[in-house]
C-alpha cells in the first residue's frame, strides 16, 4: 500500500537552480569580492555535483586553475555558502520562485487523502524551509513529516543515504513510498534506497538516464495544462489516483 511521497526539492518542487540557487551563488562571490561569476551554460556543468560547498570546489579544481587557495579555504567555502543561503531566501521572500506546475494540487490532494509527505534533498534545511514558506504557505514545513535536507548524511546524491535515513525517520518501507526526482544523480539515490520514483524534468536534465524511472514526465500537470509523458503516450494531471495506480505496477 502507498503511505509515502518523498520529494526532492531543487528542480522537483520549484525550478530553483537557474533563476534561485546560480544567482545567489553570484551574489555572494560578488559580497566576498571574488571575481567568480557562474552563467547559465557553466551552472549547468556544475550541476553534476551535488551539494553547493562541494560545487564550489569542483569549480575551483576544474574551472579555475588560475585561483590560489587561501590557508583557510574550507572555512572560506562554508562562509560563502552562508551567504549564497542568505541571498537566495531573500530572493524567496520577494516571490522570484514560484512551485512547478502540479506541486501544489498534489500536494494539497495527497494531505486530504492523508498521504505522509517528506523531503529528501542534498539542499540545506534552511533552503528547504523557505521555499516552503514563501512559494507554498506560511505553514508549509509542517506539511512535511520529515525533512531531510543538506549535511544530515555523509554521503550526498547520487548515494542512497539521504532517502534511506528518510525512510528511517518515517518507519516505513522503500515499497510504501514513491519518489519525485528530476535528475539522474536524483533517481540514482532514490533507487539505491529501493524506491519507485518519477521524474519531472527540467530544462538542465532533460537529456539525463532515467532508466527504471516509474513514469517520466514534463511535469505534474494542472487543470487545462497537462503533462506530457517522455516514456510512454499519455497526458494528463498526476492525481493521487494515478499515483496508486503508477504505484501497484
Amino acid at each position: 500500500m502507498l503511505k509515502a511521497l518523498l520529494f526532492d526539492v531543487d528542480g522537483t518542487l520549484a525550478d530553483t537552480e537557474r533563476d534561485g540557487h546560480r544567482p545567489a551563488f553570484n551574489a555572494a562571490f560578488r559580497e566576498f569580492g571574488m571575481d567568480w561569476d557562474w552563467d547559465v551554460a557553466l551552472y549547468g556543468e556544475l550541476l553534476a555535483v551535488t551539494g553547493g560547498k562541494e560545487r564550489m570546489k569542483y569549480y575551483v579544481e576544474h574551472f579555475r586553475s588560475d585561483y590560489v587557495k587561501p590557508a583557510d579555504f574550507d572555512e572560506l567555502i562554508a562562509r560563502l555558502h552562508q551567504a549564497k543561503t542568505r541571498h537566495y531566501t531573500q530572493l524567496l521572500a520577494a516571490g522570484g520562485i514560484p512551485l512547478r506546475p502540479g506541486v501544489e494540487r498534489l500536494l494539497r490532494e495527497a494531505r486530504a487523502a492523508g498521504l505522509i509527505l517528506g523531503v529528501a534533498t542534498t539542499t540545506t534545511p534552511e533552503n528547504v524551509t523557505a521555499l516552503l514558506r514563501y512559494s507554498l504557505a506560511e505553514d508549509g514545513a509542517d506539511w512535511f513529516t520529515v525533512i531531510a535536507a543538506g549535511d544530515i548524511v555523509p554521503a550526498k546524491k547520487p548515494a542512497a543515504d539521504i532517502y534511506v535515513w528518510a525512510l528511517q525517520q518515517l518507519g516505513l518501507r522503500p515499497e510504501e513510498c514513491l519518489a519525485f526526482e528530476d535528475s539522474e544523480n536524483g533517481i540514482r539515490s532514490s533507487q539505491g534506497a529501493g524506491l519507485k520514483t518519477i521524474v519531472t524534468i527540467n530544462d538542465y536534465t532533460r537529456d539525463h538516464d532515467f532508466t527504471g524511472a516509474l513514469a517520466v514526465l514534463t511535469d505534474l500537470g494542472e487543470a487545462g495544462a497537462p503533462y506530457e509523458r517522455l516514456d510512454a503516450e499519455e497526458h494528463g494531471m498526476v492525481d493521487v489516483a494515478r499515483l496508486h495506480a503508477w504505484h501497484a505496477q
